[in-house]
C-alpha cells in the first residue's frame, strides 16, 4: 500500500516527501478532530468519582490539601553554640 502511494505521488522525490507529510498531517487531523472525540465517551479513563462519599460527608476526595508553612516550622530552633554529637568532639 505504501509503495503504491509513493508511486502515485507526483514531482519526484522532493514532491513525494512533501506529499507524504501532507497526507500524514491529514490522517492525524482526521483522527484528532473526529475519531478520538467520538471514542472518548467509550473509554474508561474518565470514570472517577467526584463529590461526597458516604464515608466522609462534606470532604472532597479529589481535593489537594493547601500548603501551610506553619505546619513545617520547628518548635525550637537549635542554638548556635550547640555541638553536634557526630562531629567528633568529646565533652568532659
Amino acid at each position: 500500500m505504501y509503495s503504491w502511494i509513493w508511486r502515485k505521488l507526483p514531482f519526484g522525490v522532493p514532491g513525494k516527501i512533501v506529499g507524504s507529510l501532507v497526507l500524514l498531517g491529514g490522517v492525524v487531523a482526521l483522527l484528532w478532530y473526529f475519531a478520538f472525540p467520538a471514542l472518548d465517551p467509550l473509554m474508561p479513563f474518565n470514570n472517577g468519582t467526584v463529590g461526597e462519599t458516604e464515608d466522609e460527608p462534606g470532604e472532597d476526595p479529589g481535593r489537594v490539601p493547601s500548603y501551610d508553612p506553619d505546619d513545617y516550622e520547628l518548635e525550637e530552633s537549635p542554638s548556635e553554640g550547640a555541638v553536634d554529637p557526630g562531629d567528633g568532639e568529646q565533652g568532659d
